[in-house]
């Protein structure tokens, strides 16, 4: 027992030996999170959509399930969805391409689930890479995951919530 009242004496000691008058040390909030390549991963969901996101600084090359995003996301609205995260950080060169490169596998869900859950992963992956980029993306919600999923099908129902159709003979 009179071990541990040393023990909590001397932490006693130490609280107060800590001078307030000295350098502010600033705690940082966010630390970058790397893997051994060099790149941040993210995992973005949107709809049933599940995206694994890699970025890395390089050319502005999107490659979506080992395919061009012009090829993958053959819409113009889709392809603007994920470039919207560079937009908003001024990530973009003068060509319209982005800093870095993103590798992304996809799955589940339609082409729109599927641009938002690569928007979302994209978006994680940047404020992992640069952590001072979040507050801007926080701000538009880009790293708030949209939980709105399609609702499920009732018994005695057509669909959701649509009745079969009423006949009165």
């Amino acid at each position: 027992m009179s071990e541990t009242m040393q023990g909590l004496e001397s932490l006693a000691e130490l609280g107060s030996g800590v001078s307030t008058q000295g350098p502010q040390i600033q705690a940082v909030l966010r630390e970058q999170k790397l893997d051994a390549m060099g790149r941040a991963y993210a995992t973005g969901k949107r709809k049933n959509a599940v995206a694994r996101v890699w970025i890395k600084p390089g050319k502005g090359q999107i490659v979506i399930n080992g395919r061009d995003q012009t090829v993958y996301f053959a819409r113009p609205v889709l392809r603007m969805m994920l470039a919207q995260p560079f937009q908003v950080t001024n990530r973009l060169r003068e060509d319209g391409s982005p800093e870095y490169d993103v590798i992304c596998t996809v799955v589940g869900s339609g082409l729109s689930g599927q641009a938002g859950a690569v928007r979302h992963g994209i978006s994680k992956a940047l404020s992992d890479f640069e952590p001072e980029l979040r507050p801007a993306l926080k701000h538009v919600g880009f790293l708030t995951r949209d939980s709105r999923v399609v609702e499920r099908k009732k018994y005695g129902k057509k669909k959701a919530r649509r009745s079969f159709q009423f006949s009165k003979r």
